[in-house]
């Protein structure tokens, strides 16, 4: 989906109120997600739903170009709501000194991961950070927030991910933070960066497990569940994977569950995010 929408964008800031995040209520969401039964093959021992790269909602601001996974603002597909307690994934290109406004959030645990340049956080409760790639902010919404991000650099394009979760609890107070997993990341590793147990450098308000890794080609990785009844979204940011007999390249999705383990088979070189979550 190809859609002009610079006309929504006032001053290179994008206002995200216009973009409205929470179409449904968690209720409403789940319903829909679990009667899309023709994504589901009876007969495989795992369930699982792919999601092309280029199947994705795209929007073209100029100044941003961005990509939802899942249906957001103005891209909207009954078949692509969530993936069980993951209800975003946008995959965003800021032009230099560009950004969000202030804006509010409740109720939704908010991760962002960059992945070049340098991304700047301001909120209502006083914190202001820029981030580099090898660190994570991680908001726990609750009550509500008011927060902006820009690009901080006037030069370098920044490009992120922000990712949103439902909550196990709702109402809580807003909290902040930000995390430096470099010390983590080694080549050829699977590296636990979130969790809800506070094992991880950084946790959530929800039974979920985030991963990354770097992997050389023909490598093999095994994931084993956190939780029964959780799903795995695998995001490949660069690369191609094969896992659950689908073939993967860069930006492509898939989700996997009804399942204790599985395996990824490295066909070219790659980068993997990984996020399990209550389904």
């Amino acid at each position: 989906m190809n859609k002009d929408t610079t006309n929504h964008v006032k001053d290179g800031v994008e206002p995200r109120t216009l973009f409205k995040p929470q179409l449904f209520s968690k209720k409403e969401v789940q319903t829909i997600r679990t009667t899309n039964v023709h994504l589901k093959r009876k007969d495989d021992y795992m369930k699982k739903v792919i999601d092309r790269a280029s199947s994705r909602g795209f929007f073209n601001h100029g100044w941003l170009k961005t990509y939802h996974t899942f249906s957001f603002a103005n891209y909207y597909n009954p078949e692509r709501i969530h993936f069980g307690a993951l209800r975003v994934l946008n995959d965003d290109s800021v032009a230099p000194t560009r950004g969000f406004d202030t804006h509010p959030h409740k109720n939704m645990e908010v991760i962002s991961i960059p992945l070049k340049g340098y991304l700047r956080h301001g909120d209502s409760v006083q914190n202001t950070k820029t981030i580099t790639p090898g660190d994570i902010q991680v908001m726990s919404t609750g009550s509500g927030i008011y927060h902006s991000e820009f690009n901080g650099s006037e030069t370098e394009q920044l490009e992120f991910l922000q990712i949103w979760i439902f909550p196990r609890v709702e109402n809580t107070k807003p909290e902040y933070n930000n995390f430096d997993i470099r010390p983590l990341l080694k080549q050829n590793e699977l590296a636990l960066i979130l969790s809800p147990d506070g094992k991880t450098p950084a946790s959530i308000k929800q039974d979920a497990w985030f991963s990354m890794g770097t992997f050389d080609t023909d490598k093999t990785i095994e994931y084993r569940m956190h939780q029964e009844g959780n799903g795995v979204y695998i995001f490949v940011l660069e690369g191609e994977i094969t896992v659950a007999e689908e073939r993967l390249s860069k930006r492509d999705g898939i989700g996997i569950w009804d399942t204790n383990q599985f395996e990824i088979h490295i066909t070219k070189g790659t980068q993997l995010l990984l996020m399990e979550v209550p389904m």
